[in-house]
């Protein structure tokens, strides 16, 4: 039997019996996790709220098989609250479809338990403070939590040099089949014309340059929500199903 403690944010929970919950969570030691909460969906619950999601939590758990990830679920005997971002998020319905997507994204793109995934568990914790204070429009923050985690899991799309042969940029076709914007002689089936300015909004994103992300006109904004969307979905293979309540 073995004590474990993680930091750790709430990605979503599942009604087990009457009282219990099943928590999944991303953690900053241990990956993806899950365990089971007991009564905490009784109303005299000491540490229920510390397990909604969108909370970034302190959490000790509970291991009879002396491992955290093996045949039987871990327990959750302790919580403290580190940030509730809930809070700011759950009361407003553009972070709050923005903020679910993240949670989805995140446990899409750590789907083996027990594995560390920090660069993950450090961009959703940024991502989740940012939109819960309300810093920038939520489908801004939410596409560059979408593009910055596909980079830190090796799909990091190229918006300047050609993503095929490496011509020096601007270029104007994008393809997510090939990885982001290519040349002329390298373009292939599918592949669009985006504008330039959606280009260098997503360039923006990725890198950080929120003066000129938060600058740019809406339409530009949904041309480019629907550029990485198209990118997201060719790398996770299948939607994501949060997306679609998304506010464009």
């Amino acid at each position: 039997m073995s004590l474990f403690r993680d930091d750790g944010i709430v990605l979503r929970t599942q009604k087990l019996g009457e009282a219990d919950r099943i928590i999944t969570l991303l953690t900053r030691g241990h990956g993806r996790v899950r365990a089971v909460a007991r009564g905490v969906r009784r109303t005299k619950s000491k540490f229920g709220a510390g397990l909604e999601p969108f909370s970034h939590a302190d959490v000790q758990f509970f291991s009879r098989s002396g491992e955290l990830i093996g045949r039987s679920l871990p327990l959750c005997t302790q919580t403290q609250i580190i940030a509730p971002y809930g809070n700011g998020i759950v009361t407003d319905y553009a972070r709050y479809t923005a903020g679910t997507a993240m949670l989805e994204t995140a446990e899409r793109f750590t789907d083996h338990e027990g594995e560390p995934a920090v660069q993950q568990y450090l961009l959703l914790v940024g991502a989740l403070r940012t939109l819960s204070r309300g810093e920038h429009a939520p489908n801004l923050i939410l596409d560059a939590f979408l593009l910055r985690s596909l980079a830190v899991n090796g799909y990091a799309p190229s918006f300047d040099d050609c993503a095929k042969c490496g011509l020096h940029g601007p270029n104007r076709h994008f393809s997510v089949a090939a990885g982001g914007v290519i040349c002329g002689d390298c373009r292939v089936p599918g592949s669009v014309v985006p504008s330039s300015e959606a280009i260098a909004l997503l360039s923006a994103l990725l890198t950080g340059d929120w003066g000129h992300a938060d600058a740019c006109e809406a339409r530009h904004v949904r041309e480019g929500s629907g550029l990485v969307s198209a990118y997201l979905h060719w790398h996770l293979e299948r939607g994501l199903r949060s997306l679609r309540y998304v506010e464009k």
